[in-house]
C-alpha cells in the first residue's frame, strides 16, 4: 500500500485486493475508455508528416555528407600529421571535448555491434551531427576562408537548417513553410560549399529527392495543375533566359509569346540562340474545329494565333541572323504544346501540356521534363535500354511535326 492511499490493481486478472477504508480504486484498463484506433484524418495528418520529414531528411543527409567531406578535406591535413587517427578529437579542442568523445563512444558501440557497413563511416567524423560540424568550421574558419567566400551566409544557412533538423531528428511535424525553407537552405549551402559551382547548375536545379526516386518518375521533374502555378515555380524568364536553342510547338505558343518580351527574344537570338517555332495555321480547318471545342466565336482563336505569329515575325525581322529564327505553321491540330530548351545538351528542359477538349492551353496540367533523367532509370533497370524517355518521346513528335509543316515568310 503506497503512502498516497491509492490501491493498485493486482496481478490476478485485474481484480483488486480488498480496499482499505478511504482507499480510491484505480480503474481497470477496460474502464479507461482509451481509443487506440486512428481515423482517416489521423492517417492523413501522419502521412503528411512522414512525407515532409522524409523529404527534409534526404536534403539534410546530403548536406551533412557534403559538409563532412569539406571538413575532412580542410582539417585532416592540419591535424592528422601530428595527432594521427585521433585528429578529430584534437581539432574539436577543449570546448568540443565532450561531444567529440561522445561521437567516439558511439563509433565503438557501432563497431562492436557490427553496424558499420561502409568502411568510410568508421571515423569519429562520421558520427558528428550537423551542429557539431558547424562548430568545427566556426572554430577553424581561417582554414576554411580560402575556400569559402562568405562566412556569415554559411553560418546563417546552417542555423536556419537547425529548425528542420531538430524536427526530423525528434520525429516532430513541420509546416510546409519550414520544409520549403529547409530545401532552399540546403540548396544554397551546397552552392556555397562548391564555391559557386553547384553540381546541378542550370535553369532547373536538380532536386535531391527527384534524383532519389528517379526510377519511379523517369525524367519528370515536376507536375503542375495549370500554367499559372507552373510559372510560380518556373517563370518564363527563368525557363528561356540564357537558352542556346529553343524549339516550340503548339497552337499559339502563349507561354513564350505572351510571357517573354519581344526585346528579350531579340537579345536572346542575337546572343546565339536558335529558334524553331511551330504554330497551328490560323486559317486551317483545325483552328475552326478547336474553336468549336472551346466554345469560341468563329475566328476568335484564329485571330489570336495570327497575332502571335505576327509578333514573332517582327522579332525575326530585328535579329541579326534571320535564318536562326525559323517560324512554321501546321494544318494538323497539335496534340500538345511543348517548349524544349537546350534539347541538344544533357541538361535540356521541356515544358509539356496536353490539349484537352474543353480547356484552354493555360488551364491544362503542365509537366516539366529534364533530359537525361532516363539515364538513372536505365542504370537501375537494364531492361529499359533502348526505350525512349518521356522527353525524347515528345521531342520525336516535335521533329515529325516540324518536318510536315511549312515555313512562314
Amino acid at each position: 500500500m503506497s503512502s498516497s492511499g491509492l490501491e493498485l490493481p493486482s496481478g490476478n486478472g485485474g481484480e483488486t485486493a480488498e480496499a482499505q477504508a478511504g482507499a480510491v480504486p484505480v480503474p481497470r484498463p477496460v474502464e479507461i475508455g482509451a481509443d487506440l484506433e486512428w481515423t482517416a484524418q489521423d492517417w492523413s495528418e501522419v502521412s503528411t508528416r512522414v512525407e515532409r520529414a522524409g523529404r527534409a531528411y534526404v536534403w539534410l543527409n546530403l548536406v551533412e555528407q557534403r559538409l563532412r567531406s569539406v571538413v575532412a578535406a580542410v582539417l585532416r591535413p592540419v591535424y592528422e600529421p601530428v595527432h594521427g587517427a585521433e585528429w578529430e578529437i584534437a581539432a574539436a579542442g577543449p570546448t568540443g571535448q565532450e561531444w567529440v568523445q561522445r561521437a567516439a563512444a558511439l563509433r565503438e558501440v557501432s563497431r562492436r555491434k557490427g553496424h558499420l557497413i561502409d568502411p568510410a563511416d568508421d571515423t569519429v567524423l562520421a558520427f558528428l551531427t550537423l551542429p557539431q560540424l558547424r562548430e568545427l568550421m566556426v572554430q577553424h574558419w581561417p582554414c576554411f576562408a580560402p575556400y569559402l567566400d562568405n562566412r556569415r551566409e554559411v553560418e546563417l544557412t546552417l542555423d536556419e537548417l537547425e529548425v528542420a533538423r531538430s524536427a526530423v531528428s525528434r520525429n516532430r511535424g513541420m509546416s510546409r513553410a519550414v520544409l520549403e525553407q529547409a530545401e532552399r537552405g540546403c540548396a544554397r549551402l551546397l552552392r556555397l560549399l562548391d564555391s559557386g559551382a553547384p553540381p546541378s547548375a542550370g535553369r532547373l536545379p536538380a532536386d535531391a529527392v527527384e534524383r532519389l526516386v528517379g526510377d519511379r518518375f523517369t525524367d519528370v521533374a515536376g507536375v503542375h495543375p495549370d500554367r499559372v502555378r507552373l510559372q510560380r515555380q518556373l517563370p518564363a524568364e527563368d525557363l528561356f533566359s540564357g537558352a542556346g536553342r529553343l524549339d516550340a510547338v503548339g497552337i499559339a505558343l502563349g507561354l513564350l509569346v505572351q510571357n517573354f518580351p519581344g526585346r528579350r527574344l531579340v537579345r536572346l537570338a542575337d546572343s546565339g540562340c536558335r529558334f524553331r517555332l511551330l504554330f497551328l495555321n490560323p486559317a486551317s480547318g483545325a483552328t475552326r474545329r478547336r474553336e468549336r471545342e472551346l466554345g469560341l466565336k468563329r475566328g476568335e482563336l484564329g485571330r489570336s494565333v495570327e497575332t502571335n505569329i505576327l509578333h514573332t515575325r517582327r522579332v525575326r525581322s530585328r535579329v541579326r541572323d534571320a535564318e536562326a529564327f525559323e517560324i512554321r505553321v501546321s494544318d494538323d491540330t497539335p496534340r500538345f504544346s511543348a517548349y524544349f530548351v537546350d534539347a541538344h545538351t544533357p541538361g535540356g528542359v521541356a515544358v509539356v501540356q496536353s490539349y484537352l477538349r474543353r480547356s484552354r492551353g493555360m488551364e491544362t496540367p503542365a509537366m516539366v521534363l529534364r533530359r537525361g533523367g532516363r539515364e538513372i532509370v536505365q542504370r537501375n533497370d537494364p531492361t529499359l535500354d533502348g526505350e525512349l524517355s518521356l522527353y525524347e518521346t515528345y521531342r520525336e513528335e516535335f521533329e515529325w511535326a516540324w518536318e510536315h509543316s511549312r515555313p512562314v515568310s
